[in-house]
């Protein structure tokens, strides 16, 4: 074939095409599960984060293992569903109607008697989504730990929840005030909150992520709010 023709440059231009196609589609299924195994290690890292467990790298799944005793799915009436709770969807859930929602509950036990449960929270931001989670005691109302992060916020503005600074707020406040279910809010410092609910202050500076964070706690930890009781009514 005449390799100045067009016909031989176009059939070039083809296997080209089709042999770097082929070798990028087999590099990504190789590295998928290296992938998915990076973001299942880094989510366990997040999730024991909140009970302020921080393991070392090599040893995030060793740790997870054993102080993640139980996981599970729960509706919005505080049922059991059947499903694995590491895969379910937050970010898809949290945009659902509550009582068609799947909620994943993580039971942490950090020594014997001494259990905690972490609930998911995803909302979002200035910038983009945020995420956490949230760890409460068994009496169902008082919070033992929480974690935040983002996807792009502010530098030094609403990134900041993700520093302990403001995550730390939220240890030993309450999700039950006077026998009425009201989650922790975040406002301004000097303001007080509306309904009597604990409140943590806001990042200075980063108050749309900071009210980003009120709303994705309130949508999200409503939907627990039945599980929540049934662990109080166990404590009577």
């Amino acid at each position: 074939m005449n390799k100045q023709s067009n016909t031989y440059t176009i059939i070039y231009i083809i296997v080209l095409v089709i042999l770097v196609g082929a070798g990028l589609a087999f590099t990504a299924l190789s590295l998928k599960p290296l992938q998915t195994a990076n973001a299942d290690a880094d989510k366990m890292k997040q999730i024991l984060a909140s009970v302020h467990i921080t393991p070392a790298k090599a040893d995030v799944i060793a740790d997870f293992n054993k102080y993640i005793t139980d996981k599970f799915i729960i509706n919005d009436k505080g049922e059991r569903l059947e499903g694995n709770a590491f895969d379910v969807n937050t970010a898809n859930e949290s945009k659902a109607a509550l009582d068609s929602r799947r909620m994943p509950v993580y039971e942490c036990t950090l020594a014997p008697g001494d259990v905690k449960y972490i609930l998911p929270v995803y909302g979002a931001g200035l910038w983009g989504p945020i995420w956490g989670y949230i760890s409460v005691d068994s009496d169902g109302s008082t919070i033992y730990g929480a974690y935040f992060a983002h996807q792009g916020e502010t530098p030094g503005l609403g990134a900041e929840i993700e520093k302990p600074a403001f995550s730390d707020q939220f240890n030993g406040l309450h999700l039950f005030k006077g026998g009425e279910f009201h989650p922790v809010t975040v406002i301004k410092a000097g303001q007080t909150p509306l309904n009597g609910e604990d409140a943590v202050d806001a990042i200075s500076g980063g108050t749309i992520t900071s009210k980003g964070v009120a709303s994705m706690i309130d949508n999200c930890l409503t939907g627990y709010k039945a599980f929540l009781e049934s662990l109080s009514s166990k404590q009577n």
